[in-house]
């Protein structure tokens, strides 16, 4: 039977949105070959480390945590269970009982499609997506979840971030549970009907990083 692959990767874009915090870098792309004078192009590019579609490495929260150049390449590919929450309602919490209705048994791999990527260019994307209880984060380890993707910015409650009383704890048991993590997955919906499809995530090779911008794609029949 014929495959088809699906994107799942936002565009890194010159000036495009990232994390509304200071010193997240903003991204900026410039052109430093010209073939009209070099006789080539070459683009010169800043970024951070979490920009666009990415993976959090453990070291993110966790001081002693795996950085991305040492994660286990075997956990970035392979089937993954595909979870449809586009019914969530912006600023909603995900109970153990919903998560409970599609996990029967284990998953080492789980996608969370919550139709949140159409927000993107509004501060909504950040200020008003659904999270995870700290109940289900500590479920989905439970059922052998190393790698959980999803299209947010984050999996906590977005009142829980950076300078809040209690700062990213679903994060923290996630990651600290050495459950990889991908943020700002584009297009999930396109499979939000599939339950399982093959997902490849590629991020790149930075050394001793917290993190890395990723390819992020997803093949069924």
């Amino acid at each position: 039977m014929k495959t088809k692959t699906f994107d799942l990767t936002l565009t890194i874009k010159d000036g495009m949105t990232t994390f509304p915090v200071p010193w997240h870098p903003k991204v900026e792309i410039s052109t430093q070959g010209r073939i009209g004078i070099e006789k080539r192009e070459v683009k010169k590019i800043i970024f951070g480390t979490h920009t666009g579609t990415h993976v959090d490495a453990p070291k993110h929260f966790i001081k002693k945590g795996k950085t991305i150049d040492k994660i286990d390449l075997d956990l970035l590919t392979g089937e993954a269970l595909v979870i449809d929450l586009s019914y969530k309602k912006k600023f909603s919490e995900v109970s153990v009982s919903e998560l409970k209705k599609f996990i029967k048994k284990k998953h080492k791999r789980i996608v969370l499609n919550y139709n949140w990527s159409k927000n993107i260019d509004s501060i909504n994307y950040y200020e008003q997506h659904p999270y995870l209880s700290k109940e289900s984060a500590r479920f989905l380890i439970k059922m052998g979840c190393k790698l959980l993707a999803m299209d947010t910015p984050m999996p906590d409650n977005p009142k829980d971030g950076y300078g809040c009383e209690i700062d990213s704890p679903i994060h923290k048991i996630l990651l600290g549970n050495n459950c990889l993590l991908v943020e700002y997955l584009n297009n999930t919906n396109l499979i939000r009907k599939k339950n399982k499809v093959e997902l490849v995530v590629a991020p790149l090779k930075i050394e001793n990083a917290d993190g890395a911008p990723a390819r992020v794609f997803a093949i069924s029949k």
